[in-house]
């Protein structure tokens, strides 16, 4: 394993996510890092698209959708988004999830379906017939006498799906709006080789280092070697909190020497910054933060606070704020 120092470290991890202005489509980006972490929340863009943007700049949204829904060369599964060729590793995971009892919101998933088997066989079937359909379409005279859930309270038909779905049994097909579009997996995910669980597990592993970079051990800084050392330009840009750079927040203090926490659900009087804050990276360096807000409604991308060296930070917002589709900027 080749140990490298932290300056060549922080190099090697920006050229390695693809910060370094290298990145060239979608597509390949999604395939370089792997996969993109979704998440609901957009106080400036959900954190897929903005992910994007920090490496392309602005680039056409729908071109995500269009791989996704149109040329299924990405799917969806458990909250990340995946390259097709993804498929046969990720199929592994889920056959791992149908098996595995080993948390207890595992076992409460088995014990549902179980329970509740006739209900199953009437979702599954309305599927066949109908799909792809949203959740609330689903409707049937089938007894859904569940007790109430505490993260979905009574929508006992997501909860139903959402199961279905780590399990690889039903797929999400596309999207309303913001509301997944359900169908059955065998009609939607193209066929796959099988790949043991082993297997999956090894290149998985292989692929997330390889996307890194680098990462701590015993000794140092250890890098990939498939990843070059090398300059990287001054290009400015901001991070999702889901970022891959950032995402490991301890991996990322000790690498760039930046604390960052999220304090979204920090009481606005204790938090340190603000609630939706983006580490600001200069070339190899994380040298500041800033708060931007999209108000959707005025067309304004505003600035709510910045903290450290934000002197470069001009250039950004404009790629951002044009990216977005704001028409004025507001400091």
């Amino acid at each position: 394993m080749k140990l490298v120092t932290q300056n060549e470290a922080r190099r090697i991890a920006v050229r390695a996510q693809l910060l370094d202005g290298s990145a060239t489509s979608v597509l390949d980006t999604v395939r370089r890092l792997g996969f993109l972490q979704l998440d609901p929340i957009s106080t400036v863009a959900p954190p897929q698209q903005l992910v994007l943007w920090s490496r392309l700049g602005p680039y056409d949204v729908g071109e995500l959708d269009r791989l996704l829904w149109d040329e299924k060369a990405l799917f969806e599964w458990n909250a990340y988004i995946w390259p097709s060729e993804s498929l046969p590793l990720v199929q592994a995971l889920m056959r791992r999830r149908r098996r595995s009892r080993q948390y207890a919101h595992e076992r409460r998933g088995a014990e549902l379906l179980k329970a509740n088997a006739r209900f199953k066989r009437f979702v599954l079937q309305e599927l066949e017939r109908n799909g792809p359909m949203l959740s609330r379409e689903i409707e049937g005279d089938a007894k859904r006498d569940w007790p109430a859930h505490g993260w979905y309270g009574n929508r006992n038909v997501s909860l139903l799906l959402e199961i279905l779905h780590a399990y690889g049994v039903v797929a999400v097909a596309g999207r309303r709006g913001k509301q997944r579009l359900w169908d059955l997996a065998e009609r939607w995910y193209p066929e796959a080789e099988s790949v043991s669980l082993r297997e999956a597990d090894h290149i998985l592993a292989e692929q997330r280092f390889r996307a890194v970079g680098v990462r701590p051990g015993p000794s140092g800084w250890e890098a990939h070697p498939d990843v070059a050392d090398g300059p990287v330009p001054n290009r400015v840009t901001f991070l999702s909190p889901f970022d891959r750079l950032i995402h490991d927040r301890d991996r990322a203090e000790a690498l760039f020497d930046f604390r960052y926490r999220l304090e979204m659900y920090v009481p606005k009087a204790k938090r340190e910054y603000g609630y939706y804050v983006l580490p600001i990276l200069v070339g190899e360096r994380l040298v500041g933060r800033i708060e931007p807000r999209f108000d959707r409604r005025a067309g304004t991308l505003e600035v709510l606070g910045a903290w450290g060296d934000t002197s470069l930070v001009d250039d950004a917002l404009a790629s951002l704020a044009a990216w977005l589709g704001a028409t004025a900027i507001e400091r």
